[in-house]
């Protein structure tokens, strides 16, 4: 087996450390394509030994699993470019939030009868092996395919099959969740510099008890809710704290969270489906797509066609991300 990522980003580069990590694939039996060749990750991804290239369609001939790994609105165009390339042994695995399985069906099928395609939502602790991610079956994979990108997946942490119209949910959830845990111990830690404690002792501590916590709960049969009171003392600290924490709204406010990702999510989808091309994407797109837009010429957008299937512009005009 092979592995393939287009996109050579935060989650390629977790995803790659993870199955290293976990022995499931060697690296070098992993490439990976992106059209910047500056990015901070594609040097940690060849300092982990993974194939590195710019060109899509070689990432697509190099790999049975391909991993479409960038940004929702950029899937289209990347689509129309390797669609011509993928073969039966081709297991096509999204992971771009709020692109559904039907639209990657659709597109491929303009050149396979019968792509096999799976989405998945995952996270980035799949770096350490502590991961989250569902995955959904499209209407050509087979049992087989799910077995292997199970495979791959609970290697980096858990993996579980869901009907597609949760993953917008999980999305904002889980796919976001670590991010609202990275504030929360960073809001901890200021809390505790407040009072008196050295920054790094301070979110050190925060982070081993959100650890802890979460190990609590995923090896109890207990209710979170039971966990908490069981930390409460009657006219303790801790419930002093709590009191504080509810007057504030902190359950609204994570509640909401994930409602609005998981909105975004959906937004996400609709742009994705206008195949409207941005100048903040051009430079992510393949350059025949670009050149197809109204008003968008080689001389424009700063390079020479060369034959080549994705590009860097140097205009000043398209600042990077």
């Amino acid at each position: 087996m092979s592995v393939g990522f287009i996109g050579a980003g935060q989650l390629a580069q977790a995803l790659v450390r993870g199955f290293s990590a976990a022995g499931v694939i060697a690296t070098h039996r992993i490439t990976a394509s992106s059209p910047d060749t500056e990015l901070p990750t594609v040097q940690q991804l060849r300092k982990l030994g993974v194939n590195f290239t710019t060109s899509n369609k070689e990432t697509v001939s190099r790999c049975d699993v391909l991993f479409l790994a960038v940004k929702p609105h950029i899937i289209p165009f990347v689509l129309d470019e390797i669609g011509p390339d993928i073969e039966d042994r081709h297991l096509i695995v999204s992971c771009a939030a709020g692109v559904t399985i039907s639209s990657i069906e659709k597109k491929l099928q303009q050149y396979r009868n019968s792509p096999k395609v799976m989405r998945c939502m995952t996270n980035t602790p799949v770096v350490v092996r502590e991961g989250a991610t569902v995955y959904a079956t499209g209407t050509h994979a087979e049992v087989e395919d799910g077995k292997l990108l199970e495979q791959l997946m609970a290697s980096v942490g858990y993996c579980t099959e869901v009907e597609e119209d949760l993953i917008d949910a999980v999305t904002g959830l889980s796919g976001s969740g670590p991010a609202y845990a990275f504030l929360a111990v960073d809001a901890l830690a200021d809390g505790g510099v407040k009072m008196g404690l050295p920054r790094r002792l301070a979110v050190r501590l925060g982070a081993q008890a959100l650890l802890g916590a979460a190990r609590m709960l995923l090896d109890s049969e207990q209710h979170p809710g039971q966990l908490k009171d069981n930390v409460c003392s009657p006219g303790g600290a801790t419930i002093h704290a709590l009191h504080v924490m509810e007057s504030g709204g902190f359950r609204s406010l994570l509640i909401n969270a994930v409602e609005a990702s998981c909105i975004r999510t959906r937004e996400l989808q609709f742009l994705a489906d206008q195949e409207k091309i941005s100048p903040a994407a051009i430079k992510k797109t393949t350059l025949d797509k670009v050149l197809q837009q109204p008003g968008v010429s080689a001389d424009t957008v700063g390079v020479r066609t060369r034959g080549i299937s994705v590009f860097n512009s140097p205009n000043p005009r398209f600042k990077k991300n």
